[in-house]
């Protein structure tokens, strides 16, 4: 019981991964800077479908997955001073990093050889994180981020893993007015990317396999959409594109140098979606243009706050499905995930019923 042991509901192994289980597990030492968190929503993100499933590699079990959490905060370390005990809070997708390295120095700290994924990592005691499926979460101070008042707990909480991972790409490849970007792939991700270089000022293009999404895609802010199936889909558009954003898992099909064309000279291609397979790409597809292929990971504090700011500026919000939290309602969303169902995110609630909190 809290504060000693928090309790979620872990998959077990990979091969039961759509049966979730109660699970009671102690937490990491309460350090100084740390901060305890009664969960309250937490979204339910593609990485939770690969890690349960073992598709991105070996994942350790019992695992209790879940990166997209708002709560409240109920306990501050002493040397906590951006939170307040009763304040509502966000964590995605990192718990800690090593705070002074040049990556962690530069708002780079996603990027820190010792950073600590949310669940499913190791601290230096050995500690193994769990994630958001669960009454509460312990984080470090750095990793959890004020939630404006303005913003909706249910519609907010997939920002924190989903929205940030394509904010971040898109600022530092300075998307904005003027810019024309190719979002690629409209799904959790996907939807997320056209509406904030929307929100940003950028001429956003929606590239999907089929025109099933077009109508979606428009509505999240889309100025036009591009089918990949339609013969010749990228013939008028080739050299037009200052900025590609890729969202996409799926690899069957996925022809990189058709992409890669629609660049303008020296323009960028930066995936965020993590295949389970590799893409084929040969160099020959980038020598036309000099086109550069990338990725990005997460985001900054800094870039989420200010993504969080845009948020509430701009009245956005994820366009999610509320999901009552439950062993079996987990299993059945990971399976609609699994089946690429949702249109766009899951948000798991009624936490307080479930664990009493």
């Amino acid at each position: 019981m809290y504060p000693e042991t928090f309790k979620g509901y872990a998959v077990l192994t990979k091969d039961k991964w759509e049966t979730p289980a109660e699970y009671e597990f102690k937490p990491q030492p309460f350090g100084p800077r740390d901060i305890d968190i009664k969960i309250h929503a937490c979204g339910v993100c593609g990485s939770d479908l690969h890690s349960a499933t073992g598709g991105w590699g070996n994942s350790e079990f019992p695992l209790i997955p879940g990166h997209e959490i708002i709560g409240e905060a109920i306990r501050v370390g002493d040397q906590v001073k951006s939170v307040k005990v009763g304040d509502r809070v966000g964590v995605g997708a990192q718990v800690l990093s090593c705070m002074e390295c040049d990556d962690c120095k530069n708002d780079n700290e996603t990027y820190c050889a010792q950073w600590i994924d949310t669940y499913g990592a190791r601290y230096q005691d050995g500690t193994l994180t769990q994630g958001g499926y669960a009454s509460h979460i312990r984080a470090h101070e750095h990793f959890v981020f004020p939630i404006p008042a303005t913003l909706d707990t249910a519609t907010t909480a997939p920002f924190l893993c989903g929205g940030i991972t394509v904010y971040s790409p898109l600022k530092r490849n300075a998307v904005g007015p003027g810019s024309k970007v190719g979002i690629i792939g409209i799904g959790g991700l996907g939807h997320f990317a056209v509406m904030l270089a929307a929100a940003l000022g950028a001429e956003v293009w929606a590239i999907s396999h089929t025109s099933a999404k077009r109508d979606d895609a428009l509505a999240l802010g889309a100025t036009g959409f591009l089918a990949t199936a339609d013969k010749d889909w990228n013939k008028d558009h080739r050299r037009s594109f200052d900025f590609l954003l890729s969202t996409a898992s799926a690899v069957d099909g996925f022809n990189i140098g058709d992409y890669l064309a629609l660049l303008k000279t020296h323009c960028k291609f930066v995936s965020v979606g993590l295949p389970e397979q590799g893409w084929m790409i040969k160099p020959q597809d980038m020598n036309p243009n000099g086109c550069f292929i990338g990725s990005s990971h997460l985001g900054s504090r800094r870039e989420t706050l200010e993504m969080l700011k845009l948020v509430e500026e701009k009245g956005l919000k994820a366009w999610v499905e509320e999901v009552q939290i439950s062993p079996e309602n987990i299993g059945a969303a990971l399976v609609k995930l699994h089946n690429g169902k949702p249109r766009y995110r899951q948000t798991l609630v009624g936490f307080d019923k479930a664990f009493g909190n």
